[in-house]
């Protein structure tokens, strides 16, 4: 056997291997990792949409029912908070910042149930089309939420199943030790689970 046949059958054999190995999952552990990324910036990008809305629904309803201060502020001071928490992709596994977090649009989504409850008692703001287009929006919006919220759990049961299980267990622990399991959504109270209750 020459040293050409002998470099030739190991670039062969590397090949081969090379082969076996993007065929049994090795790369599976990071692909979930982005997806569960990817899919919590869905979440955090629609917690946004709802955040952009708030102010026009305020000043909406301020028009109407300047006498509801209290519940105003309230949502104000709820979208301040949940916005001034930033939890990115790079901090997902970082639980109490995960919990903050939450808790902030918990608090957001009672404060907008009780400013969609105060429509009720105002007959010209339930009737204005500013008001009607706001509401719309905000209820697709929390729609997108609760899609996001479940696409995220999904891709986060999958890494984690994936670094867990046979054999990407393997792998986690020759290749992606640094890549931890990940928290999941968790609603912090039972309102949580639902999105708020807009119809008029």
């Amino acid at each position: 056997m020459t040293s050409r046949d002998w470099i030739s059958g190991r670039v062969a054999a590397l090949l081969v291997m090379a082969a076996l190995l993007s065929g049994c999952g090795v790369n599976n552990i990071p692909t979930y990792d982005e997806q569960v990324k990817a899919a919590w910036s869905q979440v955090e990008n629609q917690y946004q949409r709802r955040a952009d809305l708030i102010p026009n629904l305020v000043e909406t309803v301020k028009g109407f029912a300047k006498q509801e201060q209290e519940t105003l502020v309230a949502v104000i001071e709820a979208r301040a908070k949940a916005t001034s928490i930033q939890v990115d992709a790079s901090t997902l596994d970082n639980p109490e910042k995960m919990r903050q977090f939450q808790q902030a649009q918990t608090q957001l989504t009672g404060a907008l149930s009780r400013l969609m409850a105060v429509s009720e008692r105002y007959p010209d703001l339930k009737s204005n089309q500013n008001f009607l287009a706001l509401q719309s929006q905000l209820e697709g919006t929390e729609n997108r939420i609760a899609v996001a919220r479940r696409d995220f759990i999904t891709a986060v049961s999958r890494y984690n199943t994936e670094i867990r299980t046979f054999p990407g267990r393997v792998w986690h622990s020759l290749m992606y030790s640094d890549m931890p399991l990940r928290e999941n959504f968790e609603a912090t109270t039972p309102e949580a689970e639902k999105a708020p209750e807009v119809k008029f």
